[in-house]
């Protein structure tokens, strides 16, 4: 288990862009795969590599996801110490209030970090789907002895208006960064997963927080201050990451899963999908019944049709 690491789960976007799919519930509670919940992906990612001290941080609509993660049982975070914790916005006597942007959900849980003097804080985000071991990028992290490490990867240029864009130089040395531009320069985007020193982000969100002119956002008013001080880095990420924000890259993301060799591996038992169990009686297919391209969860009884559909048991 890492002692040094504390990771915050941003988990309180609004998700419009899935329109009916998360308008009673936040984006990273959005049921995907059949069985999963989004947030699951990065919930399993912190526990198989051995984070597992955790504040998930909700606002939008939260009753669904917490609901799901409950204890943290499923993802053997029910302990003594260090677990899951869920840190809503509250209002107190002198300060508190909604979160205003993404800098300001983590600055006012900051007493979560300093609390635990931590070296390293770990800042996720709670609607992506990928798998990722974070030690590796933590381990670069502190051989570069970067302030900051975005995790970065390529996508389609189409969809670059929808990113932060992230330039680096041959030593990995992010040198440019500009979010979400009309016309990109690069296809090259922060995945909004961060490696933090603690101390460096204290100091920047207690800054951040200062001044009335901030969106107190991590994409625009964070990061790209970070670049003068040459201690941001990039950490490439080359495999199955995807931001399923939209209800295309949705719908396309769970299709991802019914090819013969689909490219995120749900069966790896290396790597193991944590989500809790419901006690359900089995998907039924009659006789006429038929499934086309279509994840099937829990035992399943079948006398019907389910071509590219794989049949999981939960």
């Amino acid at each position: 288990m890492n002692r040094d690491v504390y990771a915050m789960l941003l988990a309180g976007g609004v998700g419009s862009r899935l329109s009916i799919l998360s308008a009673k519930r936040a984006k990273p509670a959005v049921p995907f795969g059949g069985k999963y919940r989004i947030i699951d992906f990065t919930l399993s990612n912190c526990v198989n590599s051995g984070v597992d001290d955790i504040g998930i941080l909700t606002q939008y609509r939260p009753m669904s996801l917490n609901e799901h993660i409950g204890n943290g049982k499923a993802w053997d975070l029910d302990r003594m110490t260090g677990g899951v914790t869920l840190l809503q916005p509250f209002l107190g006597r002198q300060t508190g209030d909604w979160y205003v942007g993404t800098a300001d959900a983590v600055y006012q849980n900051l007493d979560q970090v300093t609390r635990r003097k931590v070296e390293h804080v770990l800042i996720l985000s709670g609607d992506h789907v990928y798998k990722m071991d974070y030690n590796r990028m933590i381990r670069f992290h502190a051989e570069h002895d970067a302030d900051v490490t975005l995790a970065v990867t390529t996508v389609p240029w189409e969809v670059t208006d929808q990113f932060g864009i992230v330039d680096m130089d041959d030593d990995s040395r992010v040198i440019g960064f500009e979010e979400k531009p009309t016309r990109a320069r690069s296809n090259l985007v922060s995945m909004g997963v961060y490696v933090w020193k603690a101390r460096a982000l204290v100091d920047r969100l207690t800054h951040d927080a200062s001044n009335p002119g901030s969106q107190h956002d991590f994409g625009r008013n964070i990061l790209p201050l970070m670049i003068p001080d040459g201690k941001a880095f990039g950490y490439r990420f080359d495999e199955y990451w995807q931001d399923i924000g939209a209800l295309e890259a949705y719908y396309e993301a769970n299709l991802d899963l019914v090819s013969d060799r689909p490219r995120l591996d749900l069966f790896d038992p290396e790597w193991k999908i944590h989500t809790p169990s419901a006690e359900r009686p089995p998907v039924k297919f009659g006789a006429g019944g038929r499934a086309r391209y279509s994840p099937c969860s829990f035992p399943a009884s079948t006398s019907g049709r389910a071509p590219m559909s794989p049949i999981r048991s939960s």
